[in-house]
């Protein structure tokens, strides 16, 4: 089995290149610089890939970025980097217009390319409350439509393995594989030193708390944020 895999550098993408692995999918990596503040994640991609022994590629989508205003992810001047819980209301400032549809019609040509059987993409349930385009339905839809778009040739279809899990529970299957959490990227803030109070570190460091582990990563302040939920109650 072939299998294109899009790599961000960041835990579920590393998770699902050793997942993949483990089965023996014969896999290359495919990554997207976007204009991303956190663009040092790529860095990490490059060191997963390396680790596995797999190909490779960065696709330069900063030509794109312009177009892409009002996300905290890729609008330096309109936009600050919302804090806090992962799931709360702000979080949506970090949602970056139709991105994972674009990095996956650009897998899915490669996939054409090199006679892949499967795109694989690492969205999981923890995103769906922010993140349209990591549910289900979106998934298949976009899927049926690759294939209705490219009728006899692979790959066969986009296949999201952890889409039902949250980020404690593929942080479970990631440590049984022994993935490196260490030489992955989650803070969105891009520095040096993991932030640790940007939504995407609190859902990291929540996912290891729960697992009664510490995350590998140093970061800059490891205390989790409490939920509204919680302060409210």
């Amino acid at each position: 089995m072939k299998g294109i895999t899009i790599l961000s550098g960041g835990m579920d993408s590393a998770t699902l290149a050793y997942f993949n692995a483990d089965r023996g999918i014969d896999q290359a990596f495919i990554s997207f610089d976007y204009g991303q503040k956190h663009v040092k994640e790529l860095s990490s991609a490059g060191v997963i890939a390396a680790k596995l022994r797999c190909t490779h590629r960065v696709v330069d989508l900063k030509s794109v970025t312009p177009l892409l205003k009002g996300s905290a992810l890729t609008d330096d001047k309109n936009v600050n980097m919302p804090e806090g819980f992962y799931a709360e209301e702000n979080m949506r400032l970090t949602v970056v217009p139709n991105r994972n549809a674009m990095m996956l019609s650009i897998a899915w040509a490669a996939g054409i390319a090199e006679q892949a059987d499967i795109v694989y993409y690492g969205a999981h349930a923890g995103d769906h409350y922010i993140y349209e385009d990591c549910r289900p339905e979106f998934v298949a839809s976009l899927s049926h439509a690759f294939l209705l778009g490219t009728h006899g040739l692979k790959p066969s279809g986009i296949m999201a393995p952890f889409i039902e899990m949250d980020k404690a529970q593929i942080l479970k299957v990631g440590l049984e594989l022994k993935v490196p959490y260490e030489s992955t990227w989650t803070c969105y803030k891009g520095r040096t030193v993991a932030c640790g109070v940007c939504g995407s570190c609190q859902e990291r460091l929540e996912a290891f708390a729960k697992a009664g582990i510490d995350d590998p990563l140093p970061y800059e302040n490891r205390r989790l944020i409490p939920k509204r939920a919680e302060i409210s109650a």
